[in-house]
């Protein structure tokens, strides 16, 4: 099955931004970030659900906060853990009365990264004990994950962009960016992957690992993948091309039971396009 991003359109609710992606066609919508909130949002969900019969997926920063804040379950600083905690139980609530069965989230980072700076160069701070950043990770998604049988709950793989390399020289300030870093989280805890290829393409650049070789191992243990383009160096949302690097090794694979997600910010008629791509790729 594949969604598509509500963060694809830009608009300042998130009704708007479904109903453009349900006028266009589309069914399968994935509410994520870039909206402000508002009282009657859920309200409207349903009553867009309703009336063109769209299977919604929360992701991540969805439904926007009042006051916005960075989404950190690794924080050990403990009012941003408190916000994200709380921000996370309250999305699986939401998921189970739109009847969403799968909710993913990103990993945590090892430093409280300032709101101005998401998705940007990020300032140099002194970084948390990694030990245990990690363990109080593990043990708020523990308590998250046995909330609600109804929603799986999946974990997203960050971006190490080259700026950001750059600035931190030779340390990573963020969770789970590559593969070896899935298995030690693995072990700590059972999760399923929310694989974002674009992410993987740049911090495989970023930390010198083997981009076809984390690409190939990384689809294996995934069943819910995040798709666009970039060029290596930053999370551009992208469109898809027939020659996009990672298409071929994504065709290699199974696809039956794999989710597919379009993260694709260049506009309607691009996000079609990669649409179709991916369809072809994939099914």
């Amino acid at each position: 099955m594949i969604f598509v991003s509500s963060s694809c359109v830009k608009n300042k609710f998130i009704k708007s931004s479904v109903e453009e992606l349900a006028a266009n066609g589309f069914k399968n919508i994935e509410l994520s970030g870039g909206t402000e909130y508002y009282e009657n949002f859920e309200y409207d969900l349903l009553e867009l659900k309703d009336k063109y019969n769209l299977n919604y997926r929360c992701h991540n920063y969805f439904p926007p906060p009042q006051k916005h804040f960075v989404l950190n379950l690794a924080s050990l600083n403990e009012d941003a853990f408190n916000s994200s905690f709380n921000h996370l139980k309250n999305v699986i609530s939401l998921s189970k009365r739109l009847g969403s069965t799968k909710f993913g989230f990103h990993a945590g980072f090892f430093i409280d990264i300032r709101v101005s700076e998401i998705g940007k160069k990020i300032s140099r701070d002194k970084l948390f004990n990694k030990k245990k950043s990690i363990q109080r990770f593990c043990d708020a998604f523990e308590k998250l994950n046995n909330l609600e049988e109804s929603v799986t709950l999946f974990i997203e793989n960050n971006v190490f962009s080259i700026t950001n390399a750059k600035t931190y020289k030779g340390e990573n300030p963020f969770m789970m960016t590559g593969f070896k870093e899935y298995k030690a989280l693995k072990e700590k805890i059972n999760f399923n992957l929310l694989l974002d290829v674009a992410h993987l393409k740049v911090s495989t650049n970023s930390l010198n690992l083997n981009w076809e070789s984390e690409l190939k191992n990384m689809i294996n243990v995934s069943s819910y993948i995040h798709i666009s383009d970039n060029d290596s160096f930053h999370d551009l949302n992208n469109t898809l091309t027939k020659n996009s690097n990672f298409l071929s090794i994504l065709g290699q694979n199974d696809n039956t039971n794999k989710d597919f997600t379009l993260e694709i910010y260049d506009g309607m008629d691009s996000i079609k396009r990669s649409h179709d791509i991916l369809h072809d790729v994939v099914t």
